[in-house]
């Protein structure tokens, strides 16, 4: 008994500190939501709003989180982890694993992610300049250095980046849930004035407010939908906290704090609308202590920011490894946690991008139209994957899987639909933004299935290679040959025949694959076997969350490979290929220069798998496409 409760009481506490860091790193994205929300909502309404749009508003805030966050998110998507992960490209591997890869599926990922990357620039800018616009209430004559202290913010934020966040990420859990403790506190305190705001839970009031105020009642769902900006955060860390510690966050502490403080918007809106319209949640707070708040809900805006930029690093090493992006440099920069890493050149320019949105548009309300449209486009595509998976995955009958998945479809495509009539007042930003990204994303990835077909074409059988030179001289040691088939002769191993006329007594074809789940057991890393006359076909196998190392793999795995891995004596062979068109299409030429542009600027393949500089021979060739 002493030792069950001992086990019970460590697995409390376990839960407790997983959902404490949830709350830092999850919910940071939704949780500061109510600093614009309501505020927006007033503004796109006309600047006031009688008691009654006052409830109607709050009733349709409250349905929106149920109805996303709570059953869509909580409830329903979380249950679609790909071995525990999840995200929008960890749900297109889920259904890649389970099937063969379909071009839809793979569009409908990539698109997805690329909406995602545009939100990582809208995320920080409209953060941190609705929680320093707090400061216009107590000190009026601030207002038009906001955008500038803005700026400040975000450049210190993008600048530390490379630094990584393995100390102060420590602190996000406590800081959040203080923020949740005092929004909620502030709520309350609005909500003992104005009581009667709570008969708005009932969602009647909010499906009256659309019937009755027509085409103006469904635009303003683009505002209302701001508070649920960061439920994809919900699914997409999943990895980190799991499912339970996620939900008892939601449930125990973030959902509560949420509805309390924005009933006491509302109740604040209802008592004194014209006073209160111009910043509801700062306007709940005590004149005395509105600058605290202010630096609280700063503070609390670079932890949501933080974590929109780290989960874009992390979606960016995802995509890498499922061939949709070309290698760039990755930085790990905790030796404890695998997730902390730093992407230079998507820091950078997720830093332009923000810097550009926050001095173009310099408010929150604003900004508000470009941030919902990519959103709702990526919980829209969420949506329409989940029924795949309910079908494929879960088994679930057409019936049942139309009816729940045809329910996220149609409220997903209002919110669309709604935030779309803001397309031209900064609603394209983001929209172009992921049409750049997928066009490159899909260049990359068609242009290098090109490579691979040709350079195959090329080439010939491995078994009449190893009996055309068997018994030929050898030179010492072992050369290792990137290869993406074992079957066939990689085109460096001809080149280096052709050129160097040497054959080494060891030869290595290996092969890195990446597969569709998020991380492989180190027993299952590497596959080895010899082909014949000391030929070895090797695989090293990865999750698409992991970063390839392959000397750390061949040496801790030696007992694996059939052969003698001394790293003094090996060479590894790469080609350094240029790529030749011929017979294309204008159109398929031009996403192939595209494509010859990225490869050139890729990271190199020696430095992305991590091979000493020292022991790499490369050689150069041409291949026609």
């Amino acid at each position: 008994m002493v030792g069950s409760a001992a086990t019970t009481e460590s697995h409390r506490a376990r839960l407790g500190a997983l959902a404490l860091g949830a709350l830092g790193v999850v919910y940071g994205d939704i949780g500061t939501s109510p600093l614009y929300t309501i505020k927006t909502a007033v503004e796109w309404a006309g600047g006031a709003v009688s008691p009654e749009e006052a409830l109607g508003m709050f009733s349709l805030i409250v349905w929106t989180l149920i109805i996303i966050t709570s059953v869509k998110y909580v409830a329903v998507i979380m249950r679609a982890d790909n071995d525990g992960e999840g995200g929008i490209l960890a749900l297109m591997s889920l259904l890649g694993v389970k099937h063969d890869r379909r071009s839809f599926v793979i569009a409908i990922g990539m698109l997805g992610a690329a909406l995602l990357f545009g939100d990582g620039a809208i995320t920080p800018a409209i953060s941190v300049l609705s929680a320093l616009e707090g400061l216009k209430t107590p000190a009026p004559a601030i207002a038009p250095y906001v955008a500038p202290l803005s700026v400040v913010v975000l450049i210190g934020l993008f600048s530390l980046q490379s630094q990584g966040t393995a100390r102060i990420s420590k602190l996000f859990g406590p800081i959040m849930t203080l923020w949740f403790l005092i929004i909620g506190a502030l709520g309350i305190g609005g909500v003992v004035k104005h009581p009667d705001v709570l008969w708005a839970l009932n969602p009647a009031i909010g499906l009256h407010y659309l019937a009755t105020h027509g085409m103006a009642g469904f635009l303003l769902l683009g505002a209302v939908f701001l508070c649920a900006t960061g439920a994809e955060a919900l699914y997409a860390d999943m990895g980190h906290f799991g499912r339970r510690p996620i939900r008892v966050a939601w449930y125990g502490l973030v959902l509560p704090a949420l509805l309390l403080n924005y009933a006491g918007q509302t109740a604040l809106l209802v008592d004194r609308p014209a006073e209160a319209s111009a910043n509801p949640f700062f306007d709940l707070c005590p004149t005395a202590l509105q600058l605290p708040l202010v630096g609280l809900a700063t503070v609390a805006t670079v932890i949501a920011s933080q974590s929109i930029i780290t989960g874009a690093f992390s979606m960016t090493r995802q995509a890498i490894q499922l061939g949709l992006l070309p290698r760039i440099h990755i930085t790990q920069t905790s030796e404890e946690s695998y997730g902390q890493i730093y992407v230079g050149f998507v820091n950078w320019s997720l830093m332009a991008l923000t810097l550009v949105l926050t001095v173009t548009f310099r408010s929150s309300e604003h900004l508000a139209a470009a941030f919902g449209i990519a959103v709702s486009l990526t919980m829209l595509l969420t949506s329409i994957l989940m029924f795949r998976a309910m079908r494929e995955v879960w088994r679930w009958s057409l019936a049942v899987s139309l009816v729940v998945a045809g329910l996220f479809i149609l409220v997903d495509g209002s919110f669309v639909a709604a935030n779309m009539v803001k397309f031209f007042d900064g609603g394209w930003i983001p929209i172009t933004t992921a049409a750049v990204l997928y066009f490159l994303m899909s260049c990359w990835a068609e242009g290098y299935k090109d490579m691979r077909t040709a350079l195959e074409r090329d080439t010939l059988p491995i078994s009449s290679f190893i009996a055309q030179f068997r018994g030929k001289p050898r030179v010492k040691g072992t050369a290792v040959y990137m290869s993406s088939r074992s079957d066939v002769v990689p085109v460096p191993l001809l080149h280096n025949l052709k050129h160097n006329k040497v054959l080494h007594e060891r030869i290595v074809l290996l092969h890195v694959e990446t597969e569709q789940i998020p991380r492989v057991s180190p027993s299952q890393r590497v596959e080895s076997t010899m082909l014949d006359d000391e030929f070895y076909a090797t695989t090293i196998h990865y999750g698409f969350m992991e970063q390839p190392d392959i000397p750390r793999a061949l040496l801790l795995e030696s007992r694996s490979v059939p052969f003698h891995f001394n790293m003094m004596e090996t060479s590894f062979f790469v080609g350094r290929l240029t790529i030749v068109p011929a017979g294309l299409s204008k159109w398929r030429r031009f996403k192939l220069r595209i494509y010859q542009f990225l490869h050139r600027n890729a990271l190199p393949a020696t430095e992305f798998f991590q091979i000493p500089p020292g022991r790499v021979v490369e050689l150069g060739g041409q291949v026609e496409i």
